[in-house]
């Protein structure tokens, strides 16, 4: 710089603060799972994520976008059980592994009870509607993977010929969003893992058909 151009420099103005984009997003999962999508105002929101309604349309695009974000987030974050769940070598074990992956995320020490696809859902009025319809496409996701899961147990012989894998899979992913329900409430872990193991005392297992026994039942470890 030549020294006699020093006096007509200015230092930028309102320059935009940089942050994280990915502790923003975190941020903002927060708030809708605490809140639910309706409740999550913008300025909770942009509060939270430590940036202002200009940055975060710039970044994550209107508060839908920012929802569909925090949900692809919440899926490959907290909610990965489910993922996890569907390589367990049993159809019971996939269940089990659902429940109470469903369990420890529900009820996790200093974050929001529940789920975020149930707390999501208490969007009822219009605005809400394509927050709804991404919750609802994501549910249907994970319901149909779970039925072609319990269908090739099926045809493993893990279960039954007369088991019905839509059925399973719709009822247990109908526990699973009933024990959020219930973590919501203030439900101890204990008392949630009792539901599981009455949910699952009559799961249908597949008869030796030599010897008429079931299988040994395999345990999961609970932390």
């Amino acid at each position: 710089m030549v020294e006699g151009m020093r006096g007509t420099q200015h230092p930028a103005i309102g320059r935009p603060r940089a942050f994280d984009p990915d502790e923003a997003l975190d941020r903002a999962l927060q708030v809708f799972w605490r809140q639910g999508y309706e409740g999550a105002s913008l300025s909770d929101l942009t509060e939270a994520m430590g940036i202002s309604r200009t940055s975060m349309y710039a970044a994550f695009g209107n508060k839908e976008d920012l929802f569909r974000k925090a949900l692809e987030r919440y899926a490959s974050g907290p909610a990965s059980y489910t993922e996890k769940a569907l390589e367990q070598p049993t159809a019971r074990a996939v269940a089990q592994h659902l429940l109470e992956g469903a369990i420890l995320t529900t009820t996790a020490r200093g974050g929001p009870a529940g789920c975020l696809s149930v707390q999501g859902a208490l969007a009822t009025g219009a605005p809400g509607q394509g927050a709804r319809e991404a919750l609802v496409m994501w549910r249907r996701k994970g319901e149909n993977a779970l039925r072609e899961r319990f269908a090739r147990a099926r045809a493993e012989g893990d279960l039954p010929l007369d088991a019905d894998p839509a059925t399973l899979a719709r009822y247990v992913v109908t526990l699973v969003y009933g024990i959020a329900v219930q973590a919501a409430t203030g439900t101890p872990r204990e008392a949630l893992r009792q539901i599981i193991d009455t949910a699952l005392h009559g799961w249908p297992t597949h008869r030796h058909p030599k010897t008429g026994k079931e299988p040994r039942a395999r345990t999961t470890t609970r932390r």
